[in-house]
């Protein structure tokens, strides 16, 4: 059995499939517990029902068949424990990791460009350049500036330098991390004077989860989302726009040699690109100039679902370097695929040391998960004993949206099922 939306986050009901000839034999307008138990006691003879991990469902069948098997869909079970980890390192890790360099390949035209963000910044690499001995002509060269910009760069004292400037956005970013640890330290100090969370959410007019968040030893108060390259026209075409920029092309020439390789966005797209690129590159500064690179974390993201050689964004060395930094990132892959090898092993005596061993990492989103492998656990059991899952029904669902997206606007639930199960019938 599954459930199936009519108006999605409104109105459900509920689809039954014959688990041995996989044909849909009834459809319930509403998949609350009394109407599901009814139909199942009309059926003496049920011995087993798959299902996923909703409640009332289990509630359901207890009351209709205490003796059934319940068995819980192993695509579920694997499902919400990767979107549980998920919610972990979204939650934790910024949009980008930080990693010791794996491949050292930036040219000192690159380095250049991002190492002259304003005109404080162009006239202090000028002189640095200038005491290692490069000539004026080679900084112009380097710089794409002329020889005269670049003579009068040198020809500024170092006290008549101006001072650098911060873009908008990085003052709002800052501002909103002295608004963040504010709040941090306001929920903080009402949990230390022995106020509940409802009497704090009383005061502050925050939510639970916010607060739980807020009082995690591991709460970051950088936004999860700062920093990350969001999908977009340029982003196929990001490492070109970098060379050519660092080539001492313009905006304008670039946009045009892009425009032929199938961009369509516009000029002020690049120049925004740039500009976030080299308030990276600042960021990434360190005082003994260490080689650094960045890895998205939206690659490792996808590594809970795929195999390293089928994630575009990361190479094998890359992967081990963040392990390394990140080891909590590397015990929750390695967990993953225990899980994973466990459902389908058949040995079902592992189950409960795994939930233990997990239980050590001490990952909020994953405690909430085994809370509810545990409420569940005959069933999850069960669903590594038995080779049933829930594959069928949700395939059927599947079937049932087409039909329903037929008859659109003019379809009732008695119309919807009698079409359903004459179909059926038909096959």
């Amino acid at each position: 059995m599954d459930d199936f939306a009519f108006k999605k986050r409104h109105s459900y009901g509920t689809i039954m499939v014959d688990i041995e000839t996989h044909r849909i034999i009834d459809l319930l307008d509403s998949r609350d517990k009394e109407p599901v138990t009814q139909w199942l006691k009309s059926f003496p003879n049920l011995k087993v029902v798959s299902r996923d991990g909703s409640h009332t469902y289990s509630s359901a069948i207890s009351e209709a068949h205490p003796n059934a098997i319940q068995i819980s869909d192993r695509f579920h079970l694997l499902k919400n424990l990767s979107e549980a980890v998920e919610k972990y390192m979204l939650r934790l890790f910024p949009a980008r990791l930080e990693i010791p360099a794996t491949e050292i390949n930036r040219s000192p035209e690159m380095q250049a460009l991002l190492d002259t963000r304003n005109r404080a910044q162009r006239i202090r690499f000028t002189k640095e350049k200038y005491r290692e001995g490069f000539s004026v002509s080679e900084i112009a060269l380097i710089m794409h500036a002329s020889i005269s910009t670049i003579g009068r760069y040198l020809a500024i004292k170092d006290e008549d330098i101006p001072k650098d400037t911060k873009s908008a956005r990085e003052r709002q970013h800052n501002e909103a991390i002295n608004k963040m640890d504010q709040k941090i330290a306001t929920v903080r100090k009402l949990h230390e004077q022995g106020c509940s969370i409802e009497e704090i959410i009383r005061v502050t007019g925050y939510i639970r989860n916010t607060i739980t968040r807020y009082l995690s030893k591991d709460c970051s108060n950088v936004n999860g989302h700062y920093d990350c390259r969001r999908p977009g026209k340029l982003q196929p075409y990001e490492k070109e726009i970098l060379e050519l920029r660092s080539k001492g092309m313009t905006y304008t020439k670039i946009t045009e040699i892009l425009r032929k390789k199938g961009y369509d966005g516009s000029v002020d797209a690049l120049r925004v690109f740039m500009q976030k690129e080299r308030e990276h590159q600042k960021r990434a500064e360190t005082e003994n100039r260490e080689h650094k690179e960045y890895i998205a974390r939206k690659w490792m993201v996808q590594l809970i679902y795929r195999d390293i050689e089928k994630v575009k964004g990361i190479t094998q060395k890359q992967y081990e370097a963040v392990i390394k930094k990140y080891p909590i990132l590397g015990n929750a892959y390695q967990m993953l695929h225990q899980f994973h090898a466990l459902v389908f092993s058949k040995k079902v005596d592992e189950l409960e040391s795994w939930i233990s061993e997990t239980e050590k990492m001490d990952i909020a989103e994953v405690k909430s998960y085994l809370t509810g492998l545990r409420k569940d656990l005959v069933a999850v059991k069960n669903s590594i004993i038995y080779p049933y899952n829930n594959g069928l029904a949700e395939g059927s669902v599947n079937k049932l949206k087409i039909v329903k997206r037929i008859m659109y606007g003019r379809n009732s639930f008695e119309l919807l099922k009698s079409k359903t199960l004459l179909l059926e019938s038909l096959h």
